[in-house]
């Protein structure tokens, strides 16, 4: 069986995954699913749309299941841990998606020693996302399959080395949050400029659309920057300020902060 322990947004991203590419998990597995989530009010709406089954105790997911998805906050995380230990047997595979968790922590925990550290994010509400995997070198191939196809049910899987994970999480995972922040101050300044909401809302989303599909085929970021810009036109204009303003630094310090929040969280 496979289950959660969280029943969030990240837990029903992969859900609806495994729902709809059953082409890579069984139909038998799917039906296997259970989920524990304090509410129950977000119970319900699980069972009712995914059918799948619910409980409020996580030590039934955790005695149930072989592998378990800790689908939490890093904040949650050791007052869950403590709750399931004692029925956490060496044979149970532990996934954790939660930010800063080492696996070295997680080993001091639980009995098993079959830990994956997944970062996975929020495209993968869209089957969209791109997920990183840290394991130990105790799983096979055959081990570590069933996770792997659970997260490619929801777009691109990479397995890294642990030691990258905390970098992994402020790109990939943060990254969305930081891409919508530029759009919304996109859309803002069109409205600025004299245009409808409506109207600088599909251009600004539709603009970074295009772009991605055209980076997606290969084209360097740079060169798409250059092919767009004249030398004394519009973006370069544009650019200009960007340059002055120190953008490339600025993002490089968002980056950075989420790093050493994400090795706070593992410290704490």
């Amino acid at each position: 069986m496979i289950g959660f322990i969280g029943g969030g947004n990240m837990a029903e991203a992969l859900i609806k995954g495994m729902i709809q590419d059953s082409s890579r998990i069984s139909r038998d597995k799917i039906q296997e699913i259970i989920v524990s989530e304090p509410r129950e009010e977000r119970r319900k709406y699980l069972e009712q749309t995914y059918g799948v089954k619910t409980t409020q105790s996580n030590k039934d997911v955790a005695s149930s299941c072989d592998i378990i998805i800790l689908a939490i906050k890093p904040q949650d995380m050791e007052a869950v841990l403590d709750e399931i230990a004692e029925v956490v047997t060496e044979n149970k595979t532990v996934v954790s998606i939660a930010a800063g968790i080492t696996m070295s922590y997680l080993t001091s925990k639980l009995k098993t020693k079959k830990f994956i550290r997944v970062m996975p994010n929020t495209p993968a509400i869209v089957q969209e996302g791109i997920s990183v995997m840290s394991l130990c070198e105790c799983f096979t191939d055959k081990d570590m399959a069933t996770v792997r196809e659970i997260f490619m049910s929801v777009g691109k899987v990479l397995t890294l080395p642990e030691k990258y994970m905390n970098a992994v999480t402020a790109l990939s995972g943060s990254g969305p949050a930081f891409i919508a922040f530029f759009i919304e101050a996109m859309i803002d300044a069109g409205i600025k400029m004299g245009l409808r909401f409506a109207e600088a809302n599909e251009l600004a989303i539709q603009t970074l659309i295009g772009t991605a599909k055209l980076i997606e085929t290969g084209m360097p970021p740079d060169k798409l920057r250059k092919m767009v810009t004249s030398p004394g036109g519009t973006t370069a204009a544009g650019l200009n300020v960007f340059v002055q303003k120190g953008f490339k630094d600025i993002v490089t310090a968002a980056i950075e902060a989420a790093v050493n929040r994400a090795n706070e969280l593992g410290k704490s």
